[in-house]
């Protein structure tokens, strides 16, 4: 792109990238390790479609590491319980089937990133607990505020991030100009993707959902988390400012795809979504618990 005599001073401009990069990118998603059947099973179930429950406890039946960190998670601090749990079924009811739900689909998802062959200049163990951070954050803030899509958030933060693991699994030697840029300062990271892609990572991850065909409104919130309005039609809090919310603290925090994040890591962005000091403090205590709980799963 050739300036014009109205850029303004520091402008960042979009590199003129080959137009087939976000292609290449999404393109990429066929060499994804295949999806197992109860991950396939849920994802269809976050689409609407008509998801027995119960054929998914036969499932996790039959698959036994997921059934092997059900019951550990059951049986774990965090849902300590009298007596030891060694029935699936009986896991699923005392879990419930949305944080069943959504502890299964983070499992599942680590176990497919994790088979995934990626650059040297990309650690997909800090990508997976960055992303299980900001899907159980975001979850917890959407039982709280008065939010858009609330059931779509702990998906939304799982997969905020997709992007940017595609662009480092399709495109390494733009991903290396990517953080090269970064680490340069100045810019931010979404800032550094589109001079170098003419894309973001939001976007991009966006397409890979539209790609899986989960609910437009959890596209729509990854593709603007770090674009959301802070406020939505009818007074609602929309989900991608959940997320954004989510995936600034968790950055704030440490656990953040780069080991060094200079940007998108405000610890107050959650403040910002209206909840009071006592409420915020015991949702944010009760985060921590979760996700270390967690944790174990997603390295």
């Amino acid at each position: 792109m050739v300036p014009s005599s109205q850029t303004k001073p520091g402008a960042v401009l979009e590199a003129p990238s080959p137009p087939n990069l976000r292609e290449k990118a999404l393109r990429s998603l066929s060499a994804l390790p295949p999806f197992s059947p109860i991950l396939s099973r849920l994802l269809a179930s976050l689409a609407a479609e008509d998801v027995s429950f119960a054929a998914l406890g036969d499932l996790m039946e039959k698959d036994t590491v997921v059934a092997g960190n059900v019951l550990h998670l059951v049986n774990s601090a965090l849902y300590a319980r009298r007596g030891t749990i060694s029935s699936v079924r009986h896991a699923i009811s005392l879990l419930g089937v949305n944080k069943l739900r959504n502890a299964v689909l983070g499992m599942s998802i680590a176990r497919v990133w994790n088979r995934v062959k990626m650059p040297a200049n990309w650690s997909m163990m800090r990508f997976n607990m960055h992303s299980a951070a900001v899907a159980i954050l975001s979850d917890l803030l959407a039982q709280r505020v008065q939010v858009e899509y609330p059931e779509g958030a702990f998906v939304a933060g799982l997969l905020h991030d997709t992007g940017r693991l595609l662009i480092a699994m399709a495109l390494p030697q733009e991903h290396a100009r990517i953080l090269e840029r970064y680490a340069a300062g100045g810019l931010t990271m979404v800032e550094c993707e589109k001079e170098v892609l003419g894309f973001t990572h939001a976007e991009l991850s966006a397409d890979a959902l539209k790609h899986w065909k989960l609910p437009e409104e959890i596209q729509i919130a990854v593709r603007d988390h770090h674009s959301s309005p802070a406020s939505a039609a009818g007074g609602l809090i929309p989900l991608s400012h959940v997320v954004d919310a989510a995936n600034q603290y968790t950055n704030s925090t440490g656990l953040s795809i780069l080991l060094r994040n200079t940007d998108s890591a405000d610890a107050s962005a959650v403040e910002l979504l209206g909840l009071d000091a006592e409420k915020l403090q015991l949702l944010l205590a009760e985060y921590r618990e979760e996700n270390n709980a967690m944790a174990v799963y997603f390295h």
